[in-house]
């Protein structure tokens, strides 16, 4: 069993606060843009929908041995949330990976939030049990191949589910 628990992460402009089902009907809102889900594919959640997945996602997973983080991400001089980021800890002979995920709403997009976001995650993995850092990125979607590259992984040539793995090890 994992025992990392997502705490909150700082940064220079962001907080990444644990997730709570309160920031639902604000995350609604951040996610509503249909063009967020391009590369990931479904809808917009209503508030009520979001709600639902966020009592499920904070409740944690039904196998002990997988621990789920969420985060949402807050830019602190607009005192608004702007996305989520996530990783979810599984154990591996070579010890635990997380696997990790951002998204930031389309109005936020182009100001580096998402990659300040996710190398405050990798940074703050790399100093829990954890081995190694991987993300799955569609081929095409550069600016999450951005994101991953400034977080310190790499694309490997593995794919799963039409993605690319990247990778970075946490410990040396």
């Amino acid at each position: 069993m994992n025992t990392v628990v997502a705490q909150a992460i700082s940064t220079g402009r962001l907080d990444l606060l644990p997730l709570r089902v309160g920031h639902a009907a604000e995350m609604a809102a951040v996610l509503s843009d249909p063009a967020l889900h391009r590369f990931t594919g479904g809808t917009p959640d209503t508030p009520q929908a979001l709600r639902s997945c966020y009592r499920r996602m904070t409740a944690g997973s039904p196998d002990p041995a997988v621990t789920w983080l969420n985060w949402v991400v807050r830019l602190r001089a607009e005192s608004c949330l702007t996305g989520t980021v996530q990783a979810t800890v599984t154990p591996s002979d070579d010890g635990p990976v997380a696997e990790v995920a951002w998204v930031v709403g389309t109005p936020w997009q182009g100001r580096g939030i998402a990659t300040e976001a996710a190398r405050g995650l990798v940074d703050w993995l790399g100093r829990q049990p954890v081995r190694s850092v991987i993300a799955h990125i569609r081929p095409g979607h550069r600016a999450s191949a951005a994101v991953a590259t400034a977080a310190g992984l790499t694309p490997t040539d593995a794919w799963h589910d039409g993605e690319i793995r990247w990778h970075r090890d946490s410990r040396p």
